[in-house]
């Protein structure tokens, strides 16, 4: 058994719903044994910046309030909105922090980016860390799930089943571009789901052509409206990002994919009306869903759980219908996980008849 008796927990990267569960559970869990738990506000800043932010969380903060129940971070969170100094600097003031709070762990609430960031910071300091899966994208590596996902397929699955009442009733086509960086799991997902006609997303190629004669399909059916779901992070047809903006750390901002796409069938078909939709932040929001909650309760028990074994440097996943843990520096290794054209999901679009691009 272990000799911890203070840990911090955090929030990294955007946000999501779920994450609120997590923090939850993480305190539920861990007063059972008598820890005392610090909530570090705005992710590591809390524990980089002087002062240090953070709170202490009892089991009153969440039995009182509805947060579990909420999205967001109740603790605030820190995404990569500012150029961030050297990994060596970072890592020095993360140490001195962590010496200075007197925490014997941290658990860190986010995707492959955070758990990369963190585990690395927390090499240069004796404090131990486990890492929980969130992200609306999916694109956690190992996990089949990550908190904030499902709820987010709900919001898109929710909006997609809105515009095609619309769409009946005007007799156009609407396109619904989603987020999911470089990762198309939310929008085939939500597509398969809202029974869209079309889905679209990075993993995939694609040409305006193939959606036009797929439109062309329904209109021969004598169905008059059509849904088209896209992923933000596609490229146009000749293999380029719509936007060329980039945030402050030189990062692409995604978005404007679904006007381009507008534009250009509309340009070269005009038997539907074409219009684009894009949801933005709605998607990070909204009550979390069930297997959300449940995920998140499974996963803030088992990270307190590894770490009463005296574990360190792991990440909870969830394979197989059971919560494991895996080695951080198998996430580091395995990076990005992306949508697989070949997988169960692609081949039952394909057989409901969707147009999912050129495979």
């Amino acid at each position: 058994m272990s000799s911890i008796k203070r840990i911090g927990i955090l929030t990294s990267g955007g946000d999501c719903a779920g994450l609120n569960a997590v923090i939850s559970a993480v305190v539920k869990s861990a007063t059972q044994k008598g820890w005392e738990v610090y909530g570090i506000h705005n992710g590591t800043d809390g524990i980089t910046n002087k002062p240090h932010s953070f709170e202490i969380l009892t089991v009153k903060n969440f039995s009182d309030t509805p947060w579990p129940r909420l999205s967001g971070s109740y603790l605030g969170s820190l995404n990569k909105g500012v150029k961030m100094e050297s990994l060596e600097e970072m890592t020095k003031k993360f140490a001195i922090g962590v010496k200075e709070l007197g925490l014997d762990a941290v658990i860190v609430v986010g995707g492959d980016g955070s758990m990369n960031i963190v585990s690395n910071y927390c090499k240069g300091s004796l404090v131990k860390v486990v890492g929980i899966p969130k992200t609306m994208d999916n694109d956690t590596p190992i996990t089949e799930f990550s908190v904030g996902f499902h709820s987010a397929v709900q919001v898109c699955t929710s909006a997609i089943d809105s515009l095609e009442l619309t769409a009946r009733s005007h007799n156009r086509a609407l396109i619904v571009e989603v987020m999911g960086r470089d990762a198309g799991h939310l929008a085939m997902h939500s597509a398969i789901a809202g029974a869209a006609d079309v889905c679209l997303v990075p993993e995939i190629p694609y040409t305006i052509n193939g959606v036009i004669n797929k439109l062309k399909e329904i209109k021969a059916s004598g169905r008059n409206h059509a849904v088209i779901v896209v992923s933000e992070g596609i490229k146009t047809e000749s293999g380029n990002l719509v936007s060329t903006k980039k945030n402050m750390v030189g990062e692409a901002v995604y978005g404007g994919i679904g006007q381009y796409l507008c534009n250009e069938i509309s340009s070269r078909y005009n038997e539907f009306q074409i219009r684009s939709n894009t949801l933005g932040h709605i998607q990070r929001s909204g009550v979390p869903v069930a297997f959300d909650r449940l995920l998140a309760s499974m996963y803030g028990a088992k990270a307190v759980e590894i770490l009463d074994r005296g574990e360190d440097n792991k990440m909870v996943v969830w394979k197989n219908g059971e919560v494991s843990s895996v080695d951080l520096s198998e996430v580091v290794k395995a990076g990005t996980t992306l949508l697989n054209p070949k997988s169960q999901y692609v081949k039952v679009a394909k057989e409901l008849n969707m147009y999912v691009g050129e495979i």
